[in-house]
């Protein structure tokens, strides 16, 4: 179970830096905040972060009950391409009630510039 001090205080902040989700990404994964790409397929096949779940984010409204689950017992993180889809996302499970949901600050690409300069990009 992930220690809700791994995460920041949610009332603080809606995003998080590469950097810590580098750190939660070296954690077991049933101890790990879940890692949710909201991204189209067709971006997803350029790069992805490992251990990333897709979760397209026109199918966020319909999949509230299990985004709520996998946040209620480890956290997540959302991202994106560069960060205004997830923080979209991010607030949106908010509004209807999931408050240890964030968004990764820069999306995929600053992942890609700060953390595995080797990845595709677009």
């Amino acid at each position: 179970m992930c220690d809700s001090t791994q995460l920041p205080n949610p009332a603080a902040t809606m995003e998080v830096m590469p950097a810590e989700v580098v750190m939660w990404h070296q954690l077991p994964s049933d101890e790990r905040p879940c890692l949710v790409d909201c991204r189209e397929p067709e971006e997803i096949d350029i790069c992805r972060i490992e251990g990333s779940v897709a979760i397209r984010m026109g199918e966020i409204p319909s999949m509230l009950q299990h985004l709520q689950s996998l946040a209620e017992n480890r956290g997540m993180v959302i991202y994106c391409h560069h960060g205004m889809r997830s923080l979209h996302a991010t607030s949106f499970l908010r509004e209807h009630g999931i408050e240890r949901v964030f968004s990764m600050v820069g999306g995929i690409e600053l992942w890609a510039s700060m953390i595995d300069p080797k990845m595709a990009r677009y």
